[in-house]
C-alpha cells in the first residue's frame, strides 16, 4: 500500500509505503538510498507494520527547506505528523545513517511516541564524528555538478563498493533489480539534489552544525530499549567509535555485522533481519 501525506506544519507532502501487519514500525532511510532500500529487511519483518517513509526530497516525496527552521525540532515535527496521519500514537523506529539522528530526536523529543528503537549505519549524532569526504564533495561546488551526472548500474556498484558492500557486490549478492530501481531513483526523481541541499544546511565550517547533532546530557536522558546494528566494514566510522557511542546511550546494545557494510541488510539480510526481529519482538 502506497500513501501520499500532506503536512501542514512542515509544509510538505511525503510518500509512505505500508507493507504487512501487526506492532508499526516507521523506517527512515539515510542518504542516497531512500525508502525502498529497506526491502530485503522488511521482506524480514512480515509480522509487522513496518511503513517505509521517503524523507522529504527524497524518492517521491516533496523536498524541504531546512535552513530556515531548527533542524531537530522540524524533523520530530515532521516525524510526529506523519504518525497522526497515518493514526498511530506509539510506533517502533528503524533509521539509517541520517534516518538514525532522525530517529533520536523524535525519542528526545516525543519519548511517548517511540517503543524501541533500532539504529544502523554511523550517524551523524556527535559534533566530533568526522564528516565522511564524500559528503565534504558533495556539499562543495563540484557536487552541483556530481548531482548531474547520469547513473548507470555500474555507478550503483560503485557506490555500493564505496559503502562496504564490495564483496556482496562481487558475489552477485545484490539482486539486479535493486541496482536497476537505484538507477531508476537517481534518474527520474531529483533526490541527488535535494539530499546536497539537506547536506549542505548541515554542514558548516567545522564540521557538522551544532544543532544538528546531540550533547551528551540529551543521549543519556533516551531511557528506551534501543538496538544499533553495525556492519564493521562501514568506511564512514570504526568500531570502536560505535562502541564509545552506543556506551553513551542507557539500554543499547551493539550487534556487529561481521564484513557488512553502511547498509548492513544488504550483506546478510536473514541474519539482520532475525537480530531486528527478535529484538522488536521484546
Amino acid at each position: 500500500m502506497e500513501q501520499f501525506i500532506g503536512l501542514q506544519s512542515p509544509a510538505v507532502r511525503v510518500r509512505v509505503q505500508i507493507v504487512g501487519s501487526g506492532s508499526p514500525v516507521l523506517f527512515i532511510h539515510g542518504g542516497v538510498w531512500p525508502g525502498a532500500a529497506f526491502a530485503s529487511l522488511v521482506a524480514e519483518l512480515s509480522d509487522f507494520r513496518c511503513l517505509i517513509l521517503d524523507r522529504p526530497g527524497c524518492g517521491l516525496s516533496s523536498p524541504l527547506g531546512y535552513s530556515n527552521h531548527e533542524y531537530k525540532t522540524l524533523t520530530a515535527q515532521l516525524l510526529t505528523g506523519v504518525l497522526d496521519a497515518i493514526g498511530i500514537d506509539r510506533t517502533n523506529v528503524v533509521g539509517q545513517e541520517v534516518g538514525a539522528a532522525w530517529a533520536l530526536g523524535l525519542a528526545t523529543a516525543h519519548p511517548t511516541r517511540v517503543d524501541r528503537l533500532v539504529l544502523t549505519g554511523a550517524a551523524p549524532l556527535l559534533h566530533e564524528q568526522p564528516v565522511p569526504t564524500f559528503l565534504k564533495v558533495l556539499a562543495s561546488p563540484i557536487g552541483a555538478l556530481i548531482v548531474r551526472l547520469p547513473q548507470s548500474r555500474g555507478q550503483a556498484k560503485s557506490i555500493l563498493r564505496q559503502e562496504g558492500h564490495g564483496a556482496s557486490v562481487e558475489a552477485g549478492q545484490i539482486p539486479e533489480a535493486y541496482l536497476d530501481w537505484h538507477v531508476a531513483l537517481m534518474r527520474e526523481t531529483p533526490t541527488m539534489r535535494n539530499e546536497r541541499a539537506l547536506i549542505r544546511a548541515t554542514l558548516g565550517r567545522g564540521g557538522w552544525r551544532p544543532e544538528v547533532t546531540f550533547e551528551r546530557h540529551e543521549l543519556a536522558q533516551l531511557q528506551g530499549p534501543m538496538l544499533y546494528v553495525y556492519g564493521t566494514n562501514d568506511p564512514e566510522s570504526t568500531v570502536d567509535r560505535m562502541r564509545h557511542l552506543v556506551g553513551m546511550l542507557p539500554g543499547a546494545e551493539l550487534h556487529l555485522l561481521e564484513g557488512g557494510g553502511h547498509l548492513p541488510w544488504l550483506d546478510d539480510p536473514s541474519q539482520v533481519g532475525a537480530r531486528v526481529r527478535g529484538f522488536l519482538a521484546g
